[in-house]
């Protein structure tokens, strides 16, 4: 709605202009330069939502609204009618000069006692609990409740007056107001609070995190470890909870992210929301001893189109899948094919697939092409055999189960098979045949020509039929420090001046127990400042000791390489 239809105005003059002048004609007649020093006057000017400094308001006119992109970009949104705030600000009037507005900033606020740090909760996303817009949103520092404005009309000045709450801060400037007064509070003892609702780290404190044993105090009084906090299980997101808590180990993407200047260039707020969650989750002063990724899944479920949703299952598999892939696209920059996503996890086989002839045949009738074939085995047709060497690059290995016993034992109990990981790990020696019947029969072989710097191995438990999931039970034993890797499966020579670096040791364990619909998932991962082992679901977090972690069902992995 425009300022002419709220304030029931017409022709030429705006209504802001026109509360000006009523003002002024209230005043005294040399009215002092300050408002607030007037007794007549507002002691701020609560019609306005003093979002931006004047330089903020007038390089949006001058820039014709880029700066209006760059907010829906990071979810705080424009309305569709095209106005900035419920108060019915618009930016027409702001070229004409500078407006005469005046905020008063006061030190000491006598409302600063009520403010109550126990209530406040910043994880969820960022919308007025009355009209449910994301538009200038004010938390209540007293009740902890989001709301909008804090103009005269506004939910938050309308809930300063019902409630007698009177400190609120704004979510995106952390600027903090009283209401119904007006006047902005400039006190040190908020500092905290802004910690929270935006955890900032520097390089110096991201270098020394892994280096950290100190334990943190949340106002509880419980301890936490900055790091290993506990994750929020909104509703069946055991599958994102233990995703993210793997990838938390991973260094590299984990300091990337501390930082948001690395992808201020990147407009996907997925990678926005990722960044924020992981500086909660290594934040050190916290109000509480756990996270709730709340505004990440909000994210994930708008960039997957819903694929993976708050009360559905689903596979940490794909997941982690989905999720190194679209950050992987959102982040890359035009001029290389690269990311941080790529530096951490790519890897590169050899691929050689052999298609028998009778399936040549059938490619052939598809009208499929046959290019870069070589056609071996002498003879008919039917005898043929066509070769097709590849490279591709991975950024996941999945290594194939022996299927479980049919039968039970003498005891009448079923039998747990046991597999080294050695031998599931032959897969990709280049030697051993996979057969794959989709998209057409085929005999295929790997070898590894690039090891990455972190291994993401997937075991594959899970078989799908037409009637069900089956899930094989057997046990994958692995090392957990020093899983040398040349040992089992031939790798590429290093260039000169290069180490073979084939060395790797466990960082995280993926888990699943119970059924394969009604099961659920936890993981281990290491605290590196330790090397301490600790298992995680959802919101507890527990001790464990590193033979606990090699006999459990592991259903996904992540290595990291030793340099």
């Amino acid at each position: 709605m425009s300022r002419k239809r709220e304030n029931g105005d017409s022709g030429n003059e705006d209504g802001y202009s026109k509360r000006l002048k009523v003002a002024a004609e209230q005043s005294s007649p040399s009215p002092s330069p300050l408002g607030f020093e007037n007794p007549l006057l507002p002691l701020a000017n609560t019609y306005d939502d003093d979002e931006e400094d004047e330089e903020e308001i007038g390089r949006r006119v001058l820039s014709g609204g880029s700066s209006r992109a760059k907010d829906e970009q990071y979810g705080y949104g424009v309305q569709e009618d095209g106005n900035e705030d419920e108060d019915g600000r618009d930016d027409q009037g702001v070229g004409q000069g500078k407006r005469s507005r005046v905020v008063e900033v006061r030190r000491d606020c006598p409302y600063l006692d009520t403010v109550n740090r126990q209530v406040l909760d910043f994880d969820f996303e960022k919308f007025c609990s009355v009209s449910l817009s994301n538009l200038n949103v004010y938390a209540c520092l007293v009740c902890g409740k989001y709301y909008q404005g804090r103009g005269q009309k506004s939910h938050a000045y309308t809930h300063s007056l019902e409630a007698g709450h009177h400190v609120y801060i704004n979510l995106r400037t952390e600027k903090v107001y009283c209401l119904p007064d007006g006047y902005e509070i400039n006190d040190p003892s908020l500092d905290d609070i802004r910690h929270v609702l935006n955890p900032r780290f520097t390089k110096d404190q991201v270098e020394q995190l892994d280096k950290k044993k100190l334990w943190s105090r949340a106002l509880d009084g419980s301890d936490y470890l900055p790091g290993m906090v506990g994750l929020n299980n909104i509703k069946e997101t055991d599958f994102v909870n233990v995703t993210i808590q793997s990838l938390m180990r991973v260094t590299p993407l984990r300091n990337f992210f501390l930082i948001p200047e690395n992808y201020q260039h990147c407009k996907s707020p997925l990678v926005h929301r990722f960044g924020e969650l992981t500086r909660k989750i290594w934040h050190a002063r916290n109000f509480k001893g756990q996270v709730s990724p709340h505004e990440f899944l909000q994210a994930v479920m708008k960039a997957s189109k819903k694929r993976f949703r708050i009360g559905a299952q689903s596979n940490p598999v794909e997941f982690m899948s989905w999720l190194l892939n679209t950050l992987h696209a959102d982040l890359r920059t035009t001029k290389k094919n690269t990311s941080i996503i790529h530096d951490c996890f790519q890897g590169e086989l050899e691929v050689i697939k052999e298609i028998p002839g009778n399936a040549i045949s059938e490619k052939k009738e598809n009208g499929d092409d046959l290019n870069a074939a070589q056609i071996t085995d002498g003879g008919s047709e039917q005898n043929t055999i066509m070769k097709e060497t590849s490279r591709m690059s991975f950024l996941m290995l999945g290594l194939d189960l022996p299927p479980p016993p049919l039968f039970k034992d003498v005891m009448e109990k079923n039998i747990i098979p046991q597999v080294p990981l050695f031998n599931i790990l032959k897969k990709f020696d280049g030697e051993m045949v996979t057969e794959v019947v989709r998209p057409r029969v085929a005999r295929m072989r790997y070898r590894v020509t690039r090891l990455p710097q972190y291994l993401i191995l997937h075991v594959r438990r899970f078989t799908k039929n037409n009637f069900f999931v089956e899930k094989n039970p057997t046990l994958v034993n692995f090392p957990v420090k020093n899983l040398e890797l040349k040992d089992y499966i031939p790798l590429p020579t290093p260039k000169e001046n290069e180490k073979l670096r084939s060395k790797y040791d466990l960082i995280a364990n993926i888990v699943h127990d119970g059924k394969p619909e009604e099961g659920f998932y936890r993981v281990f991962v290491q605290r590196k400042s330790e090397e301490l082992w600790y298992e995680v679901q959802d919101l507890h977090v527990s001790e464990t000791l590193p033979q606990m972690v090699a006999l459990s069902e592991a259903y996904m992995q992540i290595y990291e390489q030793q340099q």
